[in-house]
């Protein structure tokens, strides 16, 4: 597949709109994004064959390591398309993970086209069809595309029917190429430029660019990734951000390709970056326009919803002296991830820490890794937990995203998060994945075949029955074969309990947990288990008990390790073998009224274990 060399083209700030095309690749998970990206930095030339490594465009050594895209990445590729002429295509590669759903929605907005990615080998998947509507609500044009059609497992003519079906095409007009040995990406990247319009805009206007990335540099500071709409941006001017009224001078302009290249300027329908020398990513908000601080523009760009929390969970350091050393690591990531927040906590068993909210639980998982391999701390992390509304019988609100937050007195109602699940499956697994469903909670919403043999479900699901180990009991079910998709859908009422732990009468903070009042009994049963096989024997017995308010539901004993008082009494009268038994009975009985049970740290690490392992499918989540 040899490159094709461009021919004379304008430098950025100078590109006239008609000959750009800004689109972006969305798929499922591990259906080729990044290494179709690859093959089209390879076939333009700005990457030569000595540089070249696979998934250029993940720059995290745990992108790379796990194989999955975390953050999206722009760059900007010459293309002489087969008529002859000479075309700027910038093409932004986006994640897949149901987590990072709001990078997707980031680059989509900063496009007029997409790629819809599908595996020949897998078929549409649940996060293809949630990234495609994504893709119609931002009004882009779509570009259908079989990937993996060199696979012995292929099915390209079945799958091509699907894809068209879904929207609304002819089969014949999905493309089909193999990311792995170039074949069909030339005539995709002619597809792109024939289907994908132009940018529109006024070159004359007051300059509008949208933010839709923003990175933090050690050396250089902010890195801010912009998508000019109006007017032109050029080096050493000074810029106004609309929504906060900050000015910066800008010290360098350009684009990525895939390197950064300074330019003096960015025009109509460009994608690039700016650096001002802020040292602080929340003054180029994810959003925000950027306009002439001389000549500023009255009307802002429609910017994005700020990411939500789904899923909080508490990290505590294991040594306690590190505290400070994991606030200054939040703060660091925090730079580079708008979608991270946290505040400090304190927990009676675990210290001091972070209570800190993620968008799922590939994020928490991401988030913990990056801060124990990139800063060198040992962190526990408490179990994750959503957010739940309380509305107590005075009409006073409370939310609560820490157990221990749950108010005491009476309580009127519970409101808890509900999302929308779409569950694609082979058609022989309906009724295993109605069975699961309806276990936790769910509520079937509408089903549809998309084939013969592939059906698409619905439901309604309480998030916190999906965050543990929902996705790892439906791919044990189906064989692997299932994916899932959710999204958010507002809060249901609900019986929700707070279940305590309680280790010789006293709450253990760490090990509390707000469930479904069905499933307290279970929590309790395998929480106290669990406990009495991890805290090592004192020298009484320990009772640990797990408790709705006052009333115990579960009690498991660890028993007293007892000294042989009577190894000295070598025969001689009962009454003194009764004598220092009884002794040690009352010694034991004041032991128990003033000893405190010492929890080991490996205990808590133990019992408290979220080892999330994520693999390469959607959701992937395990515990």
């Amino acid at each position: 597949m040899p490159p094709i060399r461009p021919g004379a083209l304008p430098q950025p700030g100078s590109t006239p709109p008609e000959i750009i095309r800004n689109f972006c690749i969305i798929a499922h998970i591990d259906h080729g994004k990044s290494t179709l990206a690859d093959r089209m930095l390879q076939l333009t030339g700005v990457v030569d064959g000595r540089q070249m490594r696979a998934q250029y465009l993940d720059r995290m050594d745990i992108e790379r390591e796990r194989g999955i895209t975390i953050k999206s990445q722009a760059v900007r590729l010459p293309y002489v398309a087969s008529d002859g002429k000479n075309y700027v295509l910038n093409l932004i590669d986006t994640p897949g993970h149901v987590d990072f759903t709001y990078e997707v929605s980031r680059s989509l907005a900063a496009c007029e086209g997409t790629v819809l990615l599908v595996d020949a080998a897998q078929g549409i998947e649940a996060q293809t069809l949630a990234n495609l509507y994504l893709a119609l609500e931002n009004d882009l044009a779509i570009i259908p595309v079989l990937n993996k059609i060199d696979l012995p497992a292929a099915q390209p003519d079945k799958y091509a029917a699907e894809l068209a079906h879904i929207i609304g095409c002819d089969a014949a007009d999905v493309l089909r190429v193999s990311a792995k040995t170039g074949e069909g990406v030339g005539d995709l990247l002619d597809e792109v430029v024939r289907v994908v319009p132009h940018p529109i805009g006024d070159p004359t206007a007051p300059a509008r660019a949208m933010i839709f990335d923003s990175v933090y540099d050690t050396y250089r500071g902010v890195v801010t990734y912009v998508r000019v709409i109006d007017g032109e941006l050029s080096t050493r001017e000074k810029i106004l951000m609309l929504s906060t009224r900050a000015t910066h001078e800008m010290l360098e302009v350009g684009v990525i390709s895939p390197e950064p290249v300074v330019s003096a300027g960015l025009g109509v329908g460009e994608v690039g970056y700016l650096i001002t020398g802020v040292k602080d990513v929340r003054q180029s908000r994810v959003g925000d326009t950027v306009t002439s601080a001389t000549n500023p523009a009255t009307t802002a760009l429609g910017g994005y919803r700020d990411p939500v929390p789904m899923v909080f969970s508490g990290l505590y350091p294991i040594d306690g002296d590190d505290y400070p050393d994991l606030r200054d690591a939040l703060e660091r990531l925090q730079l580079n991830d708008a979608a991270l927040v946290w505040e400090p906590e304190t927990s009676a068993a675990l210290g001091f820490g972070f209570r800190v909210g993620f968008l799922g639980l590939l994020h928490l998982e991401i988030v913990r890794e990056r801060l124990e391999r990139e800063f060198g701390l040992d962190l526990i992390a408490t179990a994750p937990n959503v957010v739940y509304r309380v509305v107590l019988e005075d009409g006073r609100e409370r939310v609560v995203t820490n157990p221990s937050e749950f108010p005491e007195g009476k309580i009127a109602a519970i409101f808890e998060p509900m999302v929308r699940a779409t569950v694609l499956a082979p058609s022989v697994y309906i009724g295993t994945i109605m069975e699961l469903c309806q276990n936790r909670r769910g509520a079937l919403l509408g089903m549809d075949y998309l084939s013969e043999d592939r059906v698409e479900l619905r439901y309604t699901l309480p998030l916190g029955e999906i965050i543990f180990d929902f996705f790892d009991s439906l791919k044990s079910r189906t064989r692997g074969y299932a994916s899932l998709d959710y999204e958010p859908t507002g809060e249901q009422e609900s019986d929700l309990v707070k279940v305590d732990i309680l280790l010789q009468g006293e709450a253990v903070d760490a090990f509390s947990a707000i469930v479904h009042k069905d499933k307290a009994y279970g929590y309790g049963v395998s929480m106290t288990g669990k406990l009495r096989k991890l805290i090592p024997r004192q020298q009484f017995e320990v009772p640990i008990q797990a408790a709705i308010g006052s009333r115990v539901i579960a009690r498991e004993n660890i028993s007293a390790i007892r000294k042989d008082v009577l190894a000295k009494c070598y025969g001689g009268d009962i009454t003194r073998k009764r004598k220092l038994l009884e002794k040690q009975k009352e010694g034991k009985k004041r032991m128990k009224m003033v000893g405190r049970v010492e929890v080991p740290q490996e205990a808590f690490i133990a019992a408290l274990s979220t080892e999330v392992e994520v693999g390469s499918g959607s959701g992937s989540a395990k515990r």
